[in-house]
């Protein structure tokens, strides 16, 4: 509503009257005000620790509006459905890196850290009674200038249920001046950390991850498909054990598109904000897609 004087008389001392509707002024129209209303909520959904959220399509875009950080976000779905800022739930936040609460969901050991150029939390906490739901994976991307991509470099994404313990899902790394993308087929909350464990065990616990979804939603995949993955994955280990890295990310990859090409009528592949739906075949790909990504750093023997 827009504010005016009273009949244009100042307040006596010469301070402006208090606001009041004037003779001819024209009411706001509902439709108008409804705008505003739903400008002025979307801005509040997106405000903790994000700016400039931006939607089109299957695809959100953003920054991360936080003192002393400079980084960009970009969430890519392959369908998704009620894509909007509220029903999306993300967010944003400074962390202390020593926050024991926050150490204590790192994998044990002290050897995945916190960097402390980029202490931020990243959260997608969609509301269940918001409507949005998806197929397949999506992926992550972070771009900051606040850390560097160099030789062997250490960092990692790493991404926890609401409250759970963090794991690796790096899928891709890149220079300028860092760039990191990860899948996924829930969300989560997600880190960059630097860490410091020896690859090979890193993609151990990334087969045992895989093998033990495997056998978690063996249920909800069809006989035949299920022999077929799991002669992928365990052809996929054995080759990583002889030091074959490179066959082994191979039979992984065929291990992911196997999923793939049977997702939707095969295996399940939808999540849904109510939380009735596994979406089997994200879960099942996305941790492929980190596994093949470890075995290209590993060294050629075990």
């Amino acid at each position: 509503m827009a504010l005016v004087r009273r009949h244009g008389r100042p307040a006596p001392g010469g301070r402006q009257g208090p606001p009041v509707w004037i003779e001819g002024a024209k009411p706001m129209s509902k439709l108008v005000a409804a705008c505003l209303c739903i400008a002025v909520s979307t801005a509040a959904v997106a405000a903790q620790g994000i700016g400039n959220l931006t939607i089109s399509g299957n695809q959100v875009t953003a920054t991360l509006d936080l003192q002393g950080i400079s980084a960009d976000l970009t969430l890519t779905f392959e369908q998704a459905v009620g894509l909007t800022a509220g029903n999306l739930g993300l967010s944003a936040q400074l962390v202390n890196p020593q926050d024991p609460n926050l150490l204590s969901r790192l994998p044990a050991g002290g050897l995945v850290t916190l960097p402390g150029a980029f202490p931020v939390l990243v959260r997608v906490q969609p509301p269940a009674g918001g409507g949005l739901s998806f197929s397949g994976v999506y992926t992550l991307d972070l771009h900051t200038h606040n850390l560097e991509l160099t030789a062997n470099c250490p960092l990692r994404l790493f991404s926890a249920p609401d409250g759970g313990p963090f794991d690796d899902i790096t899928g891709n790394m890149g220079t300028g001046s860092y760039r990191v993308r990860g899948s996924k087929g829930s969300f989560s909350d997600f880190l960059i950390v630097a860490d410091a464990r020896p690859t090979s065990g890193v993609v151990n616990q990334k087969f045992d991850a895989l093998s033990g979804l495997l056998s978690t939603y063996a249920g909800a995949i069809p006989g035949p498909v299920l022999d077929d993955l799991t002669r992928q994955l365990q052809a996929a280990r054995g080759y990583f054990q002889a030091g074959d890295r490179v066959d082994a990310a191979t039979a992984v990859n065929g291990f992911a598109a196997t999923v793939q090409r049977n997702s939707g009528a095969g295996i399940p592949d939808v999540w849904r904000a109510s939380g009735d739906l596994p979406n089997v075949a994200g879960r099942l790909r996305a941790a492929a897609g980190t596994l093949s990504f470890s075995l290209s750093l590993a060294p050629a023997t075990p």
